[in-house]
């Protein structure tokens, strides 16, 4: 454990702060026990990969001065309940586990079955001084849950807080996590008082996105997709000029994708090249194709997705061609 007494004593240099509570969880927790990966970067305040899915996307464990810094910030005490929105890999819920003691209790949501899985197998294999239990996204949905969360910790970026959170919080209780789109984040405390949540702003920090309400999207979302432009919009209009007539249009465009109707229906193999061309969010993206030509190079890069596979050949590229600002 002595690469975990040198972190420790590396985060309190650092002036973050950590309750006694707090060091003798990390003390007491080796991180190996929740990863197979080298722990090098982790050591030195890195995030570290606890798991490499089927579909190859990395999960990871978050550095070690933002886990501190998120505990911190819960302001845990023994006997709390705590709703982990996210596993990181078992490690972040063995901490709280240990700071809220014997009638403490940590719920993990994980949406995705193999990080689920994974997860699970992992505590089993440790001794918990309380309670800890991983449950898929559709337990949110269990009309039995009451209102007994004391804190949420959401472990990736989000917009705004789920209804189905909002019912789960008692009073006095608060929600904690990185609120924003995928470029620009604040941690975010959010405490429910007397019927409203009074905001507290920690900070401007950078997560990847909680793919909760994501991973139940279909494609062509065109609010999802709305979003994702928003998230763009930060980039373009700091490198193109908040005045640029492509700022004008993608703002323009983002409004028409939020005005489409709601209940599209979503794009299968079983769809023609017709009807894929005449879906609503499909044709209202061709008619901007002169122009989002050369930005969409830049949204793949940026946002991660694209139109490939979903859009069939035609004889013009739909889109392609990157704008000369944001090439190297």
């Amino acid at each position: 454990m002595s690469e975990v007494t040198d972190l420790v004593e590396m985060l309190e240099k650092t002036g973050i702060p950590m309750s006694n509570e707090l060091i003798e969880a990390l003390l007491r927790t080796e991180p190996s026990d929740f990863t197979d990966f080298p722990l090098e970067s982790f050591w030195h305040d890195f995030p570290v990969p606890f798991l490499v899915t089927d579909s190859g996307v990395t999960k990871t464990i978050s550095a070690p001065h933002m886990i501190v810094t998120m505990l911190h910030h819960l302001e845990l005490d023994e006997g709390l309940h705590v709703l982990l929105m996210g596993s990181k890999g078992g490690y972040l819920a063995t901490l709280i586990d240990i700071i809220c003691g014997h009638g403490g209790k940590v719920t993990i949501i994980e949406p995705h079955d193999e990080i689920a899985e994974h997860t699970s197998n992992v505590l089993e294999r440790r001794k918990q001084c309380g309670l800890i239990r991983v449950l898929g996204k559709e337990a949110l949905e269990d009309p039995a849950w009451d209102r007994d969360v004391d804190r949420v910790l959401f472990t990736g970026s989000i917009r705004e807080i789920p209804d189905f959170v909002e019912l789960l919080i008692e009073e006095g209780g608060f929600i904690l996590g990185p609120f924003g789109g995928r470029i620009q984040q604040r941690l975010m405390k959010k405490e429910w008082q007397g019927g409203a949540w009074l905001e507290t702003d920690l900070g401007g920090v950078v997560f990847g996105p909680m793919d909760i309400r994501e991973s139940e999207r279909g494609f062509p979302d065109p609010l999802f997709i709305a979003d994702e432009f928003e998230d763009a919009l930060i980039l373009i209009s700091s490198v193109l000029g908040e005045n640029s007539e492509e700022v004008y249009r993608l703002e323009r465009l983002v409004e028409s994708l939020r005005e489409l109707p709601p209940g599209l229906p979503e794009i299968t193999s079983s769809f023609t090249e017709e009807e894929i061309i005449e879906h609503p969010v499909i044709e209202l993206l061709m008619t901007e194709a002169e122009w989002l030509n050369e930005l969409w190079p830049t949204f793949v890069d940026i946002l991660g997705f694209d139109l490939e596979g979903i859009v069939p050949d035609l004889e013009e590229p739909l889109f392609g061609k990157r704008h000369a600002d944001f090439t190297p």
